[in-house]
């Protein structure tokens, strides 16, 4: 069984973590200094968003000079692990370059909470955030790596006809889409590139209910019934990625059904290197492009 949507960063060989409560210690940690990644904007406030069964904990990343959008990003980590602190440096840049407000999310986590928990914070989350979305100059987007990825394509596909303006963007960083659908660059770097096949296999045991979750659209977005009529989609992907093939096909797919998709591909990466933008350049890189385009999609949209 397996759930191709995890950040992993497995210990060596490939090792499957046997304490979740340890995991969690070590991967809710930001590769830079929380207090000089806030020093680049503005304002970086602690609050509660709405989520499917009670308030969740997000944090609010203001910029400065004239604020020209919101984005609702979600953390990766397999639906299992990281959280608000995992990814605070890439919140406060993305913020910073982007000239957007950024919410980041911390939605619940499996094995607590199975598929389709998860989707359904993100979904209220994203609701309240496009309510409140006068504050920040009216427009919204949607963010995220990996499983945060996957639940920002999810939310786009739920958005299509909803009560308020369309989703200027989703920003999808390395990930999850196909499900058990099989692509060639799962088979090519099955092993010894960071997210192995038997750690995809260890979060799928966490997080799903039921292999039948597994062509559910919920999970993995290629199954949708239609991909015509989304928002704007840019996958920033990593090339020694089991995920990598699944982001391209995403974004085929989604040019075949009329909407708009575009990729871009970081030569010599893998799985999960957004996390490491203090010493690896195309981490920066990474962010700098995922900015890049939501500063254009606001201007335009």
């Amino acid at each position: 069984m397996f759930l191709l949507g995890a950040k992993a960063h497995s210990a060596h060989h490939n090792h499957v973590p046997h304490s979740l409560e340890d995991i969690r210690r070590r991967f809710d940690r930001p590769c830079f200094p929380k207090r000089l990644s806030s020093l680049q904007v503005r304002r970086v406030i602690d609050i509660r968003v709405p989520g499917a069964t009670e308030l969740r904990p997000a944090r609010l990343y203001v910029p400065y000079g004239r604020v020209r959008g919101v984005v609702l990003f979600m953390h990766g980590g397999g639906y299992v692990h990281c959280g608000l602190n995992s990814h605070h440096g890439i919140c406060c840049r993305l913020a910073r370059q982007s000239g957007a407000a950024v919410v980041s999310f911390d939605y619940r986590l499996a094995p607590e909470n199975k598929f389709p928990a998860a989707v359904d914070d993100c979904w209220a989350a994203l609701q309240w955030v496009a309510a409140e979305a006068w504050r920040w100059g009216g427009k919204v987007a949607v963010a995220g790596d990996s499983a945060g990825g996957t639940l920002a394509a999810v939310l786009s596909q739920m958005s299509r006809g909803w009560k308020y303006p369309p989703l200027a963007l989703q920003l999808l960083y390395y990930p999850s889409l196909y499900g058990e659908r099989p692509v060639p660059s799962r088979e090519v770097y099955a092993n010894g590139y960071v997210l192995s096949t038997r750690v995809m296999e260890w979060y799928a045991q966490e997080y799903v209910r039921d292999p039948k979750d597994l062509c559910d659209p919920r999970l993995a977005p290629i199954f949708a019934s239609s991909l015509a009529n989304l928002p704007p989609a840019v996958i920033a992907l990593a090339q020694c990625d089991p995920l990598h093939d699944e982001g391209t096909g995403y974004a085929a797919a989604m040019e075949k059904a009329g909407s708009q998709a575009c990729t871009r591909t970081w030569p010599g990466t893998v799985h999960g290197f957004l996390n490491f933008y203090s010493f690896l350049p195309g981490g920066k890189s990474a962010i700098h492009y995922g900015a890049r385009k939501l500063r254009e999609a606001f201007a335009r949209s």
